[in-house]
């Protein structure tokens, strides 16, 4: 998500996540984005390319209703595209495009060309845990981001704000620029799972071999029997998880 949250690290990442209801931590004023996923009809990319990205440009540049367009290129979604608008609030929404021809282009100028639109979902950032200030406003400079989602146990769920709480500290403890951050599924998504997701946001794929010090950095303030707790605990958290990686598209998006 553009202007969203970068996630650190392998070992970070493999404990990143989306999570099941909105947290205490999360509030009205934090953040909001709208996500929906796209499956291209791969027959007919050039022209949808086209009129998504005249689309987005014309109805989404800017403000509140700005749109940013990502590949997934890794986990079970690949070859689709994620369409992201925000940061806004829900009473934008009631502002949002939709006269001026804005439905009647969707409609006719890019639906022919995709083969289903699904998942849309409402995502609310974490300003607390989240470690986004240091992002750039220019999403071209942080490209690729690594979704964590997670599929949250009902049975240990208040568990996760000391869980995320105890990730946020370590992040932000480390050296370096670690931008990282953590939104919330607002709505019910049945069998789906994605409650939490976690995002993280790399300049190249070379960053993804770099050590974050993770481990190391919990450690300068717990011992080893509370990284092994840390682990278990993580694991009693989650039902299932799952990983993709985005990378931004400038060409579609309506920067």
């Amino acid at each position: 998500m553009k202007k969203c949250i970068p996630i650190v690290c392998s070992l970070l990442l493999s404990l990143g996540a989306l999570q099941l209801a909105p947290a205490q931590e999360a509030t009205d004023k934090d953040p909001m984005w709208e996500t929906i996923i796209l499956s291209p009809d791969n027959t007919k990319l050039k022209i949808l390319g086209e009129n998504l990205r005249k689309h987005n440009q014309k109805y989404h540049q800017g403000g509140p209703y700005d749109a940013s367009v990502y590949n997934i290129v890794s986990g079970p979604d690949t070859g689709k595209m994620v369409w992201i608008m925000g940061p806004l609030q829900f009473p934008q929404l009631d502002n949002r495009p939709s006269a001026g021809g804005h439905d009647e282009d969707w409609r006719d100028n890019v639906m022919p060309y995709l083969k289903k639109v699904e998942q849309g979902e409402y995502w609310r950032g974490d300003g607390k845990l989240s470690n986004t200030s240091m992002l750039p406003q220019n999403p071209a400079e942080y490209p690729i981001l690594f979704t964590r989602y997670w599929e949250i146990n009902i049975a240990h769920q208040h568990q996760v704000e000391a869980r995320l709480k105890l990730i946020s500290e370590t992040v932000k403890a480390m050296e370096g620029v670690n931008p990282w951050g953590v939104y919330y599924n607002l709505f019910r998504q049945g069998k789906l799972g994605r409650h939490i997701a976690t995002v993280g946001f790399y300049k190249n794929w070379t960053d993804f071999d770099r050590d974050p010090q993770f481990k190391a950095t919990f450690l300068k303030s717990h011992d080893e029997d509370a990284w092994d707790s840390f682990i278990r605990d993580t694991d009693l958290l989650l039902d299932d998880s799952w990983d993709e990686i985005w990378e931004y598209n400038k060409n579609l998006s309506g920067d």
